[in-house]
């Protein structure tokens, strides 16, 4: 059996309207994992399953005040329900629920349901609660041997996995050997012997051994002469009688290293947690809580532990819940797996409930990474195709006042024009969206030229600044991608360097592209002044020879001479990167004695911002029309 379905009314912050649920969350047999951004909804889930279904370490599970939900007048509701959906039930856990159970028969074969209700309430400063089963009208309390067999295992977030593996009263390693079918509800087992044996090794250690026998005999001697000599008494050394459960609990599990670190502590916590999942002969339900499966694990450790918990647990009828924050995890986790929480709701993203196609899900599967996965917690998103856009668009959208850390925003690089493989996780199959601004900058690819043949047969490069054919292709491109919250934001003319070259920061641009053949054609991947007196000057006089072209055929050259170096695509990064630099030393502080030189090769953002030059430049660029699609898509993503 698995939990199918979980319904929340009134609890935390999920309100309940006209007796609707404020959240509900459908589930499937495996792995389901938990993502979203901070108090997003993660823990009041799996807090919710743990109110009505407890957990096999036994741990005291109570509603609280801060369960019930607070309205924006401050008030509290006096009640909250959660209702909780089983169904997969096996004829063996079938079994043990069979009063509680609803069915229903479809083509022969015999489907169960088990409808559990939640329900707390307040009545002066005590809180209450209750859980029935079957139908939410007429269902009956669940007690007995139902209720124990409903229990989950749970680990914290917080996990002090030395402290549960130690041995004492009642360890959690104890509890958890003590539910496995091997020791469950045995009075003999042969750990008994074994102890039994031990403790008449031990017994006749001090009546058989020659060193034991002198301890008891003067132990003996002495009660002798405390004694009156006409009544006897005889001392005996006895263990304890054994017991399992005492066993047990002298028992803790350690890693072989002589002092393992949390890590390696916490991957062994999991492992003897989850062996409970494998052996559930009694017909319990085999579920796993796990928040933040990520705690004290570094990154290669956690891929080996979610490719564990996919594969292991994917077939075998057993479930596991895990939250996360972590986007390494979140990439390696099959997009079918993933249950996303945002802005009080809740999306599933298997197959059929996205806008994705099949082949969409095999290709995220291949090439969805841990920064593209940072879509997933962010509160705004701007997809690019390139570097030189994931290197810019941050700096610009600080120059405009629009940090994009501040707001939360994740770029996306796709790294191509794959762009609806990505966005479409944001839209649901009948069309509507998750409500997560999505900003797509994409070019509009309509070169500046017109190939025309000569009569010899040469091929000549007719310039024009083909802006009908540009708007053309700015309207079908926005017509493709866009979709609810998703917006496409075109670069007016051909791409986007070609536009900035064209912008208010065309000689800031033509100066970079120098810089960054300065930097590609040379051994030293560095920047000396004199190199870059050398670039100032070839950018000068490129310059003074262009001064009879039009503004787009400046532009070109400025690109081509980016383009036709063999290096072309490196070069695109290097570029941004200098210009970035040079954008920032525009508007920095900077101290007496450093030169253009030491700029590449110190971190501009910790110098003092000239707030009168920041603002001249954000001006200039928000008041450009070659660079306004950059801003408003940033303005977008950032909620504006």
């Amino acid at each position: 059996m698995i939990i199918s379905e979980l319904q929340l009314f009134n609890f935390r912050k999920f309100n309940c309207v006209d007796n609707t649920p404020g959240l509900v969350v459908t589930f499937h047999k495996g792995l389901n994992a938990l993502i979203g951004e901070n108090d997003s909804g993660k823990t009041a889930i799996i807090d919710a399953i743990k109110l009505v279904l407890l957990t096999q370490s036994n741990e005291y599970i109570k509603p609280t005040d801060d369960d019930f939900f607070v309205g924006t007048d401050g008030l509290s509701v006096s009640e909250f329900r959660i209702n909780c959906i089983l169904s997969d039930f096996t004829p063996n856990e079938a079994k043990n629920f069979i009063e509680y159970l609803t069915y229903e028969k479809i083509e022969g074969a015999v489907y169960y349901t088990l409808r559990l209700h939640y329900r707390a309430w307040k009545e002066g400063n005590r809180i209450y609660s209750e859980l029935r089963a079957g139908e939410i009208d007429d269902g009956v309390i669940m007690a007995g041997k139902a209720r124990e067999l409903l229990k989950a295992v749970y680990l914290k977030p917080l996990r002090d996995a030395e402290r549960e593996m130690s041995a004492g009263r009642n360890s959690r390693i104890s509890q958890i050997l003590l539910s496995h079918p091997v020791f469950q509800g045995k009075k003999e087992h042969r750990l008994l012997e074994i102890f039994d044996e031990a403790n008449r090794s031990i017994e006749e250690y001090f009546t058989g051994d020659d060193e034991g026998k002198v301890i008891l005999q003067t132990i003996r001697e002495n009660l002798k002469a405390f004694n009156d000599q006409e009544t006897p008494h005889e001392a005996s050394l006895q263990t304890s009688k054994a017991h399992l459960k005492a066993i047990m609990e002298s028992l803790s599990l350690n890693a072989s290293e002589v002092r393992p670190g949390l890590g390696e502590l916490n991957l062994l916590f999991i492992a003897a947690e989850l062996i409970l999942l494998k052996e559930q002969s009694e017909g319990g339900i085999k579920l796993a809580l796990i928040e933040e499966l990520e705690a004290h694990l570094h990154p290669q450790a956690q891929l080996r532990l979610i490719n564990y918990l996919q594969a292991e647990y994917n077939e075998n009828g057993a479930q596991i819940i895990i939250s996360t924050h972590s986007p390494i995890l979140a990439s390696k986790i099959n997009l079918k797996n993933l249950i996303l929480l945002k802005n009080e709701k809740v999306y599933d993203l298997a197959e059929g409930k996205t806008g994705l196609e099949k082949g969409d899900y095999l290709f995220l599967q291949r090439f969805l990474d841990s920064t593209k996965s940072n879509l997933f917690f962010a509160k705004g998103i701007i997809m690019v195709e390139g570097d030189a856009e994931n290197i810019l668009l941050p700096v610009i959208a600080n120059i405009i006042g629009y940090p994009l850390e501040k707001y939360g925003i994740s770029i996306v690089n796709v790294g191509s024009t794959a762009f609806l493989r990505y966005s479409r996780i944001m839209v649901r199959h009948n069309g509507s969206t998750i409500g997560v601004p999505v900003s797509v900058i994409t070019d509009c690819d309509v070169k500046p030229y017109e190939l025309q043949t000569q009569d010899d047969g040469e091929k000549i490069k007719i310039f024009s600044e083909k802006k009908r054919e540009s708007d053309q292709a700015v309207a079908e491109k926005k017509a493709r991608y866009e979709i609810g919250t998703i917006h496409a934001f075109v670069s007016p003319r051909w791409t986007l360097e070609y536009c900035i070259a064209l912008s208010c920061l065309g000689n800031e641009f033509h100066r970079a592209v120098h810089y960054g053949k300065k930097i590609l054609n040379s051994n030293k991947i560095s920047l000396t002044d004199r190199k870059i007196e050398d670039a100032d000057s070839d950018a000068a006089n490129e310059v003074q020879s262009w001064t009879a072209l039009p503004d787009f055929q400046k532009a070109y050259n400025v690109y081509q001479i980016m383009l036709s170096d063999n290096g072309s695509s490196k070069l695109k990064a290097i570029v941004a990167q200098c210009f970035a630099s040079i954008l920032r030393w525009n508007i920095s502080i900077v101290p007496d004695g450093i030169t253009k030189e030491k700029m590449f090769e110190l971190d501009l953002y910790h110098y003092q911002v000239d707030e009168g030059k920041k603002g001249e430049l954000k001006q200039k660029i928000e008041s450009d029309n070659y660079l306004k699609y950059i801003v408003d898509a940033i303005k977008y993503a950032t909620g504006q």
